[in-house]
């Protein structure tokens, strides 16, 4: 009996079709990988529900799907559905029936509100109307996106179906609003992209949607973030000795003690006393948003291009859960296995370019977050102690800063208060 399957909740709202990892007639065992979707930020593996033979797919690499959409029809191996899916005889539903009224509800209102203008040509004062956001066609998450970037969803022109507003939508209206020009003097447009070839040979290489994604999103932190980055060093001779004294009876429970998980235990801790760095800007920029809670993104780099997830309440975790915590992260992200909501809600990020090397870089503040700290590779150095030059090992530190939030000032307390900790671990049990 053929049954049709549909693409399940992803935790994002859509996504694209990268891989499909069988075909038509192959033998399907349960939890056997079947397709690869990609997200915004992550690619997503999609497993077989059960036993049988894929008979077909509903779709092909390159769509986009999202929850609910036919994704293929197989042959269950004992010749029935243990599923609630329809048989491929039946025709794929479209929507949800609840939804069907909403949605030409919804369509209705935006054919009688939707201006004439493009999205890109509308005063910013309109994304301030959230009375009118009850009446536009979008999902949870899109108006939660919208939320967080304060923006009027009145404002922005859907291009899904039914005028459906997607992400990539309000992503655009922000873009348009932050290119538009401040002054007379200002122009908004760039000159037109060279012909390469005629210099040479050129080779069109695709960025991965991950890659893409990554892009907008630093030059919108780029665009609203004035940020300044402080620099500093942090002798880490003893913190490295307590490190290699661990490192073995942490490698017996199949865990890795590294610098990084020392440095994110720390400023964990430094963030608690230095509230104002684990904060947001309100975007009338009349408040501070001051978290108490301690969730540290982790940039880390894979195939597939940078990657931040997060510990979740690292304040609240051990050293062992900490290092294991990470350490299952960073797999996820390096094989494409990292569940969206793993790469949500960091309040801090730590990026480390320590084991590739340089001495120095001004890591770009991921905004809403206020501060990002970059570590370098450390190198011994011969530092005065008072009476002679001695080897120690120094960490150089990178701070970069939201500078509406935190001044000069506070960013060299920060810093100098971090390399203290960092000097001797054991202030952190006081």
């Amino acid at each position: 009996m053929s049954i049709l399957v549909n693409v399940p909740d992803l935790g994002v709202e859509q996504a694209e079709v990268i891989e499909l990892l069988v075909k038509p007639g192959d033998v399907l065992k349960k939890d056997q990988p079947i397709a690869v979707l990609e997200s915004d930020k992550a690619s997503l593996e999609l497993p077989a529900i059960e036993d049988g033979v894929l008979v077909s797919w509903s779709v092909k690499i390159g769509d986009t799907v999202k929850v609910g959409d036919a994704l293929l029809q197989f042959d269950a191996a004992d010749g029935e559905s243990k599923s609630e899916q329809p048989a491929a005889t039946d025709k794929p539903k479209e929507a949800p029936k609840a939804d069907k009224p909403a949605a030409e509800t919804a369509s209705k209102v935006t054919e009688a509100k939707a201006p004439s203008k493009p999205a890109a040509e509308k005063p910013a004062s309109v994304a301030n109307a959230p009375a009118a956001d009850a009446n536009v066609y979008a999902g949870p998450a899109v108006r939660r996106l919208a939320r967080e970037l304060g923006v009027g969803l009145g404002a922005v022109t859907g291009s899904g179906p039914k005028q459906r507003i997607l992400k990539e939508d309000v992503h655009d209206w922000v873009k348009a609003e932050l290119s538009k020009p401040r002054g007379a003097s200002v122009s908004a447009d760039l000159p037109p992209e060279p012909d390469y070839s005629k210099w040479g040979e050129v080779d069109l290489q695709p960025r991965s949607r991950i890659q893409r994604k990554s892009a907008e999103n630093l030059a919108r932190s780029a665009n609203i973030v004035p940020q300044v980055t402080q620099f500093d060093e942090a002798d880490i001779t003893e913190l490295e000795a307590f490190r290699l004294s661990l490192k073995d009876r942490f490698k017996a429970e199949g865990l890795s003690l590294t610098m990084t998980a020392l440095v994110a235990k720390t400023v964990a801790y430094l963030l608690q006393e230095m509230p104002a760095f684990n904060s947001s800007l309100s975007r009338d920029g009349e408040n501070l948003v001051v978290k108490q809670y301690v969730n540290l993104g982790i940039a880390v780099d894979t195939p597939n291009g940078l990657l931040v997830p997060v510990l979740h309440n690292a304040n609240t975790m051990g050293l062992r859960e900490l290092s294991a915590r990470l350490g299952e992260l960073a797999e996820q992200a390096r094989t494409g296995k990292l569940p969206p909501a793993a790469m949500q809600g960091a309040t801090f990020t730590i990026s480390s370019l320590g084991g590739i090397g340089g001495t120095a870089f001004t890591p770009l503040v991921n905004w809403p977050e206020v501060g990002i700290l970059g570590l370098s590779r450390a190198q011994h150095k011969p530092v005065w102690d008072g009476q002679a030059f001695v080897p120690r090992l120094m960490l150089p530190l990178s701070l970069s800063y939201d500078h509406r939030v935190i001044d000069g000032a506070s960013a060299a307390r920060f810093t100098t208060r971090l390399s203290q900790l960092l000097a001797d671990v054991r202030q952190l049990l006081v």
